[in-house]
């Protein structure tokens, strides 16, 4: 790895760091994690921007397929290296470390820093990114809402469905084309495995999220039959029909 991308992804995890203690400071009263997906969902943003920036062309953004990375790719990379950091060592000291996290971490570390050791597929690996970070903001935007209170709102649901929307499409349906021509092309066994391990891990949160989903369209549907139960005017109108 040249030391240029080596420094930037030393100083990226310090500049992590630096934003999660200053939200901490600005927002005492919230959780430590309400505060670190307060980060989580600036570098989101900011990846999809840089990924989207780095697409050496639109109609086919994968396109050229296993070549050398550009310098701006490279960067990128090294930006989300630096928050994969970061982030597996705030859920170290938050003590919320769970498998399927984790695993995902460490897929996208190895994989991450085995592009930049290799300076090779970086088309791949930013359209990667820009598909694993699009639907994020709206992940976390879902757990800060239930945080600031409006848990069970509309607004919460109304979270909830866009996350799940976009989760599958991106993941569901450009996943898996992306996998597919990662793995046909001479690329490294690393990137490969990085591949395969992070559509297996989309298609595991992607039958957790079916279920979610699935959950909260059945309690708000229970929820307006109750209502409608129980409105004065609805149960006069049942007892003329009755």
């Amino acid at each position: 790895m040249e030391d240029n991308i080596m420094n930037l992804v030393v100083f990226g995890v310090i500049s992590w760091s630096t934003i999660f203690l200053l939200t901490r400071r600005v927002f005492p009263k919230l959780s430590f994690d309400f505060c670190n997906r307060v980060v989580s969902t600036i570098h989101a943003v900011l990846a999809v921007m840089l990924a989207s920036l780095t697409v050496q062309d639109w109609r086919c953004p994968v396109c050229p397929l296993a070549s050398k990375s550009s310098p701006k790719q490279m960067q990128t990379l090294a930006v989300t290296l630096s928050y994969m950091i970061y982030d597996l060592l705030c859920c170290l000291l938050d003590k919320r470390v769970k498998l399927d996290n984790s695993i995902h971490h460490l897929i996208s570390i190895v994989g991450i820093g085995a592009g930049l050791i290799y300076k090779k597929c970086g088309s791949e690996m930013v359209v990667a990114l820009w598909i694993t970070e699009i639907s994020s903001p709206f992940l976390h935007l879902r757990e800060l809402l239930k945080e600031l209170g409006y848990k069970d709102t509309d607004l919460n649901f109304a979270a909830d469905i866009l996350f799940a929307v976009i989760f599958t499409f991106a993941r569901m349906g450009c996943g898996p084309y992306l996998m597919y021509v990662t793995l046909a092309a001479n690329n490294p066994f690393l990137i490969k495995a990085m591949a395969l391990g992070l559509q297996l891990v989309s298609a595991f949160w992607f039958y957790k999220i079916a279920a979610m989903v699935k959950y909260k369209l059945t309690k708000r549907t229970s929820k307006k039959v109750a209502q409608t139960c129980l409105d004065p005017k609805t149960e006069m109108g049942y007892g003329r029909i009755l």
